[in-house]
């Protein structure tokens, strides 16, 4: 098994678009030929535009684009822009009278980094896929949906440490499969390989880490607003040949990702989601895909918060003391 990067596991292209005074961005795959995907949806808050097309009982077995987008429930016109670049080459389902690409989308919630009145909307989904499909430019850290995500809010927005989008994937043989991965989570991020936290919630003093599930222990009174909404966005993406229903399983799969590498996850703050697309004719059996996929989303998770940039006034993991020194604090 070797490491590749993300944008070579089959034929999907990717594009970002953000705006980084304003703290918001999106990330679109496009697939022009088609793709077969599945959903798997976890969080209690989730944003999200034609899930219902990756629903197995659904007559469409392809679709043509995800998109990944900050600005919450504003940020779903994104896909208007895609579809209209789409619909101009010639690129969607033919219904006889029209061409309809199919675009599925799901946004995390960025309104409080930056400039909470702008927010992704059809020019920056039509320049996301412009770019997927001309001059693919994804790139870890502060772009695409990554540009305002943040992570660690159980104590509010003033102890929460800057994030953005990383990608991870593998190759075995012919077999490749990795995922991308918009962390804005509510909990903490951890190495999944040691355990050790890597971002999250700041102490007191801003001069390290400390557990959110500690402070969240403290007391057990339900918290009407757990600052206003979080969420975690993943594509997994597989050269090998699936339906719909097995890739709904490979992102349920998936969601072990998050679970070892966010701590808390799920929770009714989060709107967290996973994708699972199929992008080429490899036979390979679904259960391994399943588990390279969940170790796929734990390390994109990870690089996330590695490759993010100090940005918004909050702090980024490479801010904080070297890997060396004592980190956490437990406040």
């Amino acid at each position: 098994m070797r490491e590749i990067p993300i944008t070579e596991v089959g034929s999907v292209f990717i594009g970002q678009a953000e705006n980084a005074e304003a703290g918001t961005g999106c990330t679109v795959f496009v697939s022009p030929a088609g793709m077969a995907a599945g959903l798997d949806v976890r969080g209690g808050g989730p944003a999200s535009r034609e899930s219902q097309l990756l629903n197995p009982l659904m007559a469409a077995r392809q679709i043509h684009a995800i998109v990944l987008a900050g600005g919450s429930a504003y940020g779903l016109g994104a896909a208007g822009g895609v579809m209209r670049y789409l619909e101009e080459r010639g690129i969607g389902y033919d219904t006889g009278f029209a061409i309809v690409p199919l675009v599925a989308q799901a946004d995390l919630y960025d309104l409080s980094v930056g400039d909470a009145s702008v927010r992704p909307d059809e020019k920056m989904g039509y320049e996301a896929v412009r770019r997927a499909m001309e001059a693919p430019n994804y790139r870890d850290g502060n772009y695409g949906a990554g540009c305002g995500a943040t992570v660690g809010k159980c104590a509010g927005m003033d102890r929460c440490m800057k994030s953005g989008i990383g990608s991870y994937a593998v190759q075995i043989g012919e077999l490749k499969v990795g995922a991308v991965t918009a962390v804005n989570a509510l909990g903490d991020v951890y190495d999944w390989k040691t355990g050790a936290q890597a971002a999250g919630m700041l102490n007191e003093k801003k001069t390290g880490l400390c557990s959110s599930s500690e402070y969240m222990r403290r007391s057990y009174a339900p918290v009407e607003n757990k600052f206003t909404g979080n969420t975690t966005l993943g594509v997994v993406l597989t050269n090998a040949r699936f339906d719909k229903a097995q890739l709904c399983k490979i992102a349920g799969m998936g969601h072990d990702g998050y679970a070892r590498a966010i701590r808390p996850v799920h929770t009714s703050a989060d709107g967290d989601n996973i994708y699972a697309a199929s992008v080429g004719e490899v036979e390979a059996d679904q259960d391994l895909v399943g588990i390279l996929a969940a170790e796929a989303v734990s390390e994109a998770i990870l690089r996330a918060v590695r490759n993010a940039e100090g940005a918004y006034g909050f702090p980024a993991m490479r801010d904080l003391p070297p890997a060396g020194e004592d980190r956490t604090d437990r406040d």
